[in-house]
């Protein structure tokens, strides 16, 4: 799928290594966008972007998804208070994935269930169990 907003790169040289943004969408619409704690490096969520979303994330400094069960532009935080204050946008080599380092506002977390990352449950002894990244905290 083409985007109204961003350009095509013209060639593989312009794509890989060229100065602008070109995202190459998936015929949904769509790139994938991982957010990560700006502060600590911790994955916080995996989601995905259209074209105006990642324009309204480039142009506002505020992360914005395209949620894909209420088929529509989601800016994140917006009801929950966690707005995602983008600190660094990066593109994978062939520009069909984003990477976006955010501090999140309100309490803190990413996940709608309640936890900091939605990537809160890790495979032990054949089961998920529900276990959050451990980080150095500096209380002086």
């Amino acid at each position: 799928m083409t985007s109204q907003i961003f350009p095509s790169a013209p060639d593989k040289q312009a794509l890989e290594r060229g100065v602008v943004i070109a995202p190459r969408f998936d015929a949904n619409g769509l790139v994938a966008a991982v957010a990560q704690h700006a502060d600590t490096g911790e994955i916080l969520m995996l989601a995905w972007m259209n074209d105006e979303a990642l324009k309204l994330t480039l142009d506002t400094g505020v992360a914005h998804y395209f949620s894909r069960s209420r088929n529509g532009l989601w800016k994140k935080g917006e009801t929950s208070g966690q707005l995602q204050i983008v600190t660094q946008v990066r593109i994978d080599c062939d520009q069909d994935a984003v990477v976006i380092k955010v501090r999140p506002q309100g309490d803190g977390g990413a996940c709608h269930v309640g936890f900091r990352s939605c990537f809160y449950r890790v495979w032990e002894n054949g089961q998920l169990v529900e276990r959050e990244e451990e980080h150095v905290h500096d209380h002086a």
